[in-house]
């Protein structure tokens, strides 16, 4: 699905510029090309779709499933729709915005952004050859509870509070609408021509991109600046013993660091082959991956300090136990 960004990142890198591969520079360039274009792409594309959805369809029904009783479900479908989307961390946050502008409460949505960047069905294969079934059944499993139980103590402390304003707007202006019966809004719906649907989708997507364009470039930026920082071995050479302090290191030092769930996997299969135990192998992958400074510098257009402060450490203290519990059941898995 993105090998054309990937194609055209080696035709402008490695043909047009002339960098090679093995270089730091031209693997880092290569990064933040592929990602820029792909992210810039899925904002475009993917805000204009849920907003012609959302000027076209009646979608009470689905505000009502996954907005009142059956929140329990909403979380297990947001976490499961996450498990099957192949998207990065910033690539979600289309996704993000897309949630909140039809009224799908804050905690719902932080279910899917927390599981999408951690299983993808790229990265479900790759665990599956590398590691076995008990260990990707697993990692399934607890990637799609930590998604869950993220956005359940999301709700639970009204998190939508701290949303910034737009992101907060756009939430409480669907919900009102909602609440407003269902009648009058098909109404309205229906009313609409498909010109009118597309120039409110063109314009929402536009107004949207032209907010977080730059922290885009400013996020993966960061994140290919750093790409390879780590001198090769140092990981195994300093966290390898297995000490209960090295999960929460690896933590700590895969946040700088930016990846998605499939070009991890050649990472933790480096790391494991040279000795570092499977549950800080896991820590400092799921680190890497959901809770990086690029994600969290785009995760800023949509959320306050505060609530961008209880997710980090939300993210940090589930990505520390996971770490131990594997290590502690590693004798079992491989």
């Amino acid at each position: 699905m993105f090998q054309v960004f990937t194609d055209f990142a080696d035709w402008l890198v490695y043909g047009l510029m002339g960098l090679q591969a093995e270089t730091k520079a031209g693997d880092a360039l290569h990064f933040f090309v592929e990602d820029v274009s792909k992210i810039f792409v899925l904002l475009v594309v993917m805000i204009y779709v849920i907003a012609l959805l959302r000027a076209s369809l009646n979608v009470e029904r689905v505000r009502d499933f996954l907005a009142g009783k059956n929140r329990g479900v909403g979380y297990l479908l947001a976490s499961g729709f996450g498990a099957i989307t192949p998207f990065c961390s910033c690539s979600s946050i289309p996704v993000f915005l897309g949630f909140s502008s039809v009224g799908i409460p804050v905690g719902i949505t932080i279910s899917f952004l927390l599981t999408s960047p951690l299983i993808n069905e790229v990265a479900v294969l790759l665990l599956l050859s590398l590691l076995g079934w008990k260990f990707t059944v697993l990692y399934v499993v607890i990637g799609m509870i930590v998604g869950m139980l993220g956005g359940w103590f999301l709700d639970s402390i009204r998190a939508e509070r701290w949303l910034e304003s737009f992101a907060a707007k756009a939430l409480q202006d669907a919900q009102a609408a909602r609440k407003a019966g269902a009648e009058q809004s098909t109404a309205q719906v229906q009313a609409l021509s498909f010109k009118a649907r597309h120039n409110f989708a063109k314009a929402e997507a536009l107004e949207i991109f032209g907010r977080v364009w730059k922290w885009v470039i400013i996020g993966v930026g960061l994140g290919a600046a750093l790409h390879g920082f780590v001198p090769d071995g140092w990981i195994e050479q300093h966290l390898g013993a297995g000490q209960w302090w090295s999960v929460p290191a690896a933590v700590l030092i895969g946040i700088p660091l930016y990846s998605n769930a499939t070009g991890v996997i050649p990472v933790m299969e480096s790391l494991l082959t040279n000795g570092l135990p499977i549950g800080t192998t896991l820590a400092f992958c799921m680190s890497t991956v959901a809770a990086s400074f690029p994600e969290f510098i785009l995760l800023k257009q949509v959320m306050q300090w505060r609530l961008l402060a209880i997710l980090f450490v939300m993210l940090l203290v589930s990505f520390t136990v996971i770490g131990w519990v594997f290590n502690g059941l590693s004798f079992f898995l491989l």
